[in-house]
């Protein structure tokens, strides 16, 4: 080969190689661009089942949401309805336990018009008091306030005060009107006349 045809040679692959990494470069930049299409559509997808999974999670919540509220409206209802039926209950059962005491009193009623026999009238009170204790442990209350037991203000009212020795002191020397109780609860305080 002659020298000149060298030179050309050599010139020849002077201006290919520019061709040559310019094509790679091409290629390498091609191949970036897919690599991160793919990269992307990847997210996409991830970025897709995380949305569809925070929707049915929000679905979810809001359909425990509505039965919990359904619930407690229908507990709220329930227990209003109870508590009128109690409250109910409560005044029947009452009115249950003075109904023979109502009875006797009418039955008295008939004999106290009677001039004749009033011992009948006497007896027939006697009777309807008897009872009424009777009554009123049925219901849970009972009557408290006795001479001769100490003032206590929690379930006493004193209206009136005597000073007499024979009397202890702070002692309740009469009852003016009994005190009643339910459980624990004074439905009404025992007027009473305390010594000392």
């Amino acid at each position: 080969m002659t020298e000149e045809v060298k030179d050309v040679l050599d010139e020849e692959e002077k201006t290919n190689k520019p061709k040559e990494a310019s094509r790679d470069k091409q290629k390498s930049k091609t191949d970036d661009i897919k690599k991160l299409k793919s990269e992307l559509e990847v997210i996409k997808k991830k970025l897709e089942q995380r949305e569809s999974e925070l929707t049915s999670q929000l679905e979810e919540s809001a359909d425990k949401y509505a039965r919990l509220a359904a619930e407690y409206d229908n507990f709220r209802k329930r227990t209003q309805k109870e508590r009128e039926s109690i409250y109910g209950d409560a005044v029947a059962d009452a009115v249950m336990g003075l109904v023979p005491i109502i009875d006797n009193l009418m039955y008295a009623e008939k004999f106290g018009d009677d001039p004749e026999n009033p011992e009948k009238f006497a007896d027939g009170v006697k009777l309807i008091l008897s009872k009424l204790p009777e009554t009123l442990e049925k219901m849970n209350v009972t009557a408290f306030g006795k001479a001769g037991e100490s003032f206590d203000p929690e379930i006493h009212n004193a209206v009136m005060h005597v000073d007499d020795d024979s009397f202890g002191e702070s002692e309740i020397t009469d009852v003016l009107q009994c005190g009643y109780k339910y459980g624990d609860k004074v439905i009404r305080y025992a007027m009473v006349k305390v010594a000392n």
